[in-house]
């Protein structure tokens, strides 16, 4: 039985909330007395985000933004999603007039981008917006047509990935929210932790790598010690996410934005105990089986992985890049000073907050490093605007 984690310096939930957690509790030890004892965590996250009416993306509390659990570029500053409005541009352009946007959070970035593309002259016929949780898609309803109501009636929501695309796909934050598998390598033994009751309470249990995992784990180069595990991640689901859009894009681009590594990077020795982690009230913590349905629970991205399931669908790679180097080569340093004119301009809160913005967004130190930037597509014959500079596509 592995340890648990130490409990966390947390903000007590309320007593609504912890009520909620303890019923998406139930169902989750229901479905591990079905399962023999012992569920793989990939099932376990699945049901913890995801879960109708009781998963953390699928209930009703308020995920984004101060008030809520993390905050994502969209609401730092719209100028990211008007600098990624003109990698967009470039790409509908070059394919067709429509965009789909995945996992839209509040809304913002749809509604930013949508007034950045008219102002550019180059609105997209439609706006399609995949999204699993009805409480978003209010939340997305209402932000469009408070920030850009004059372009509300160009998005629509589908419940599913359509059967065939041409446009641009834009996934910012999603590919980190999708199950991962958490894999053990110790000594010459690969084992997989799930998740079971212990005591009457969920717990992690390990044991025996089987079938595609022990496959995708004996085929990593991770660091091995006879004296100490190494915890890692194996995301299946990522891979075939893309593998998805290879079969159903038939000209333009997929631009997957979020924090991960090239898998040279993921799997150092200095990585341990993996990249898996909870979101909870601006708090991040590694007490994964707590408080189930309150919690993001995140696991960065093998970009790799992500990189060669799209090119063994069909679609090329077309660049990948640090976040910070993306949005300068789509000219996020020139929207900004647009907005500081002159020093008096320069002065202003409004500027100020959007050079704070900008450096969150884009410095070394800060998301600008940590988050990357993937675009794969199919039939675009010219280079992507945001990686004319800075392309690390050859550490894949």
């Amino acid at each position: 039985m592995a340890a648990m984690n130490p409990i966390a310096q947390l903000p007590p939930p309320g007593d609504d909330a912890l009520a909620h957690s303890a019923a998406l509790t139930a169902l989750i030890t229901d479905e591990i007395a079905r399962a023999g004892g012992w569920i793989d965590f990939a099932r376990y996250m699945e049901l913890a985000l995801y879960t109708p009416g009781l998963g953390y993306y699928s209930g009703g509390s308020r995920k984004f933004g101060a008030e809520g659990d993390f905050i994502t570029a969209p609401e730092l500053s719209p100028l990211f999603g008007q600098s990624l409005a003109r990698q967009v541009m470039q790409i509908t352009q070059a394919s067709a007039a429509h965009v789909i946007e995945v996992g839209a959070g509040t809304g913002a970035l749809a509604a930013d981008m949508l007034l950045e593309l008219e102002r550019l002259g180059a609105l997209p016929d439609h706006y399609d917006i995949i999204e699993l949780s009805g409480e978003l898609r209010v939340r997305q309803t209402d932000t469009v047509r408070e920030r850009a109501p004059h372009l509300a009636d160009r998005v629509r929501w589908l419940d599913a990935l359509p059967d065939a695309f041409a446009g641009c796909v834009v996934a910012n934050e999603v590919l980190d929210v999708m199950p991962v598998h958490l894999v053990v390598w110790r000594g010459d033994d690969i084992l997989e932790r799930g998740v079971v009751l212990h005591d009457g309470q969920l717990a992690h249990a390990d044991r025996p790598a089987q079938g595609s995992v022990l496959n995708s784990a004996q085929a990593l180069d991770v660091p091995r010690s006879a004296t100490a595990d190494y915890i890692s991640e194996i995301c299946p689901a990522a891979r075939a996410w893309m593998a998805e859009w290879g079969r159903r894009l038939t000209a333009g681009a997929v631009i997957a934005i979020d924090y991960g590594y090239p898998r040279e990077e993921y799997y150092l020795p200095s990585r341990s105990q993996g990249t898996v982690q909870c979101y909870y009230r601006h708090r991040a913590h590694t007490d994964l089986l707590r408080w189930p349905g309150l919690n993001d629970i995140t696991a960065f991205v093998d970009f790799t992985a992500a990189a060669e399931a799209a090119f063994d669908a069909g679609l090329d790679v077309l660049g990948y890049t640090s976040q910070g180097a993306f949005l300068a080569n789509c000219g996020l340093l020139q929207l900004l000073a647009e907005r500081g004119t002159s020093p008096e301009a320069m002065g202003q809160p409004d500027y100020v907050r959007a050079a704070r913005a900008a450096h969150r967004l884009t410095g070394p130190h800060e998301m600008g490093e940590l988050f990357k930037v993937l675009a794969v597509g199919r039939k675009l014959a010219q280079p992507l605007l945001g990686f004319q500079q800075g392309d690390r596509t050859h550490a894949l």
